[in-house]
């Protein structure tokens, strides 16, 4: 589909921008994305990446709005609160880029409705604060063979990777990508959570925007993803740095026994 008049006053920094351009620009417009939690670090993303024109968001969180996310949580207003964050996502992501189809659903992922919910999809962004809710995303994500988009934080520090494992590029799966329970095999026994330890609220808009980038560039094929690699950032510090992983043979969910199992 060719661009309109409007189309290419609103992506004109995308278009003149050699690692997207036109193509990059048409693979942005024919992505569909799901996105599961629309707060501190999917409300940025969602934002971001409805205005950079992917074609088609789905929101997924069965969350209504309260007084104390909205030191962080920039996709709603003192007015939302006690409105869905879908319904009010949907709202504002459409009045953002009317050329953006905004789907919802006011309910968690779960190991029963994960793959139902995220087939058809692209690329997944996890911006969840549970362990169980990001657990059934990646293994949802590795059955269906999609790209994972997943970011973290908490007190001053936040984290975001990419995990393709099952991603098929090219001939085959890629056999050698790790995926999020290679990363964490189980929940931490001392695992915190920004109710209890706090978050300085403009972490969430870093790290929820950097899983906006991550998304584009995987999307439009620029540059290279963090696949396979976890970007963490220290906020007090000012410092970031990057590590790679690698699959975990005993992984439960993508690991050698599995597939040898099944061979």
């Amino acid at each position: 589909m060719a661009f309109t008049d409007d189309d290419i006053a609103r992506y004109a920094r995308h278009l003149v921008l050699r690692e997207v351009g036109g193509p990059g620009q048409q693979s942005l417009r024919a992505a569909r994305v799901f996105i599961v939690g629309a707060g501190g670090l999917g409300g940025p993303a969602a934002l971001y990446l409805a205005a950079a024109g992917v074609g088609h968001v789905t929101l997924a969180d069965p969350d209504t709005v309260s007084l104390d996310n909205l030191q962080r949580q920039i996709l709603f207003r003192t007015a939302d609160i006690d409105a869905s964050k879908v319904e009010t996502g949907r709202r504002v992501l459409e009045a953002l880029n009317p050329g953006v189809s905004v789907a919802i659903h006011y309910e968690s992922l779960t190991a029963d409705n994960a793959d139902a919910l995220l087939a058809g999809h692209d690329l997944v962004l996890d911006g969840t604060d549970r362990f169980e809710t990001r657990f059934d995303v990646n293994a949802a994500c590795y059955r269906l063979g999609l790209p994972l988009v997943s970011g973290a934080v908490g007190r001053w520090d936040g984290q975001v990777g990419v995990f393709a494992a099952g991603v098929t590029r090219g001939a085959a799966p890629d056999a050698r990508a790790p995926c999020y329970r290679c990363f964490v095999a189980a929940i931490p026994p001392d695992a915190e959570t920004c109710e209890r330890v706090g978050v300085v609220g403009a972490l969430t808009g870093v790290i929820g925007s950097m899983m906006a980038l991550e998304a584009i560039k995987w999307i439009t094929g620029a540059g290279k993803p963090l696949d396979g690699r976890i970007l963490l950032f220290d906020g007090l510090d000012g410092t970031s740095r990057t590590v790679r992983l690698k699959p975990d043979p005993a992984c439960t969910v993508c690991g050698d026994a599995l597939h040898n199992a099944g061979a």
